[in-house]
């Protein structure tokens, strides 16, 4: 299993938030470059980044501070308002590994498909959901589609990683949804699952390792020092 460091970006800042909301945003780190070579330092060889302007308003907002991690020693996924062929193709040319399609891969099915066949296994899935919901245009709207019956959708058009957050848990150092999380991995035992929300020590990261999740995301856990991401790689 993966254990995958986070920065998500707000204003060109390095923040975290609550259960997806932006007025909760608190700043976690001066210099998001920085704390990425930290990562680096404890051992870590993934990234995800999210650009959280770009979530919300369907572009590319922090794009400049993205390019510079592509230039670290690391495998970098992002996602947050890729909704367009060139946004793709920025990411791509910059030197992302994986493109995580949100709101587009519900709204435009035309997009991903188009996305699958170009690029294939660089295009990831973010399966966020709350209360079982899929949710969209920064975690801000509702779908209406169930998060099992979508990714369902999802592996049948030939996703095969999909991020699976549980909107209710991320930023709150609850522990996973290891309920939600399980059920998913059940209902897709082709698909690579990597669970994101809620992580906040080495007993969540072993809960993940067991259930069989592909990788995890922590986040809060990382900068409020309540997980050790070196023993965490250690551990998987």
């Amino acid at each position: 299993m993966i254990v995958i460091p986070a920065i998500d970006l707000l204003d060109g800042k390095c923040v975290r938030l609550l259960r997806g909301e932006y007025d909760t945003f608190e700043r976690v780190a001066e210099d998001a470059v920085e704390a990425a070579k930290r990562f680096i330092d404890e051992g870590a060889t993934h990234l995800h980044v999210v650009d959280l302007n770009g979530a919300k308003e369907g572009r590319h907002v922090n794009f400049d501070v993205i390019e510079k991690l592509c230039r670290l020693n690391l495998t970098v996924d992002t996602g947050g308002g890729i909704r367009t062929e060139e946004a793709l193709q920025r990411c791509f040319d910059s030197g992302v590994q994986y493109a995580v399609l949100g709101s587009a891969a519900v709204s435009d099915t035309a997009f991903l498909e188009k996305a699958l066949q170009k690029y294939g296994e660089r295009i990831v899935v973010g399966v966020d959901a709350k209360n079982g919901e899929v949710r969209t245009s920064g975690w801000l709207k509702g779908s209406g589609l169930n998060y099992i019956d979508f990714s369902r959708t999802l592996s049948q058009k030939g996703v095969r990683r999909i991020i699976f957050t549980d909107i209710s848990k991320d930023g709150t150092l609850e522990g996973v949804s290891r309920d939600s999380l399980q059920a998913l991995i059940s209902a897709l035992p082709e698909c690579e699952i990597v669970a994101s929300g809620g992580v906040r020590d080495i007993q969540d990261i072993a809960i993940c390792k067991a259930l069989g999740a592909y990788g995890v995301i922590c986040g809060k856990s990382l900068y409020k020092g309540t997980l050790s991401l070196k023993e965490a790689i250690a551990l998987c």
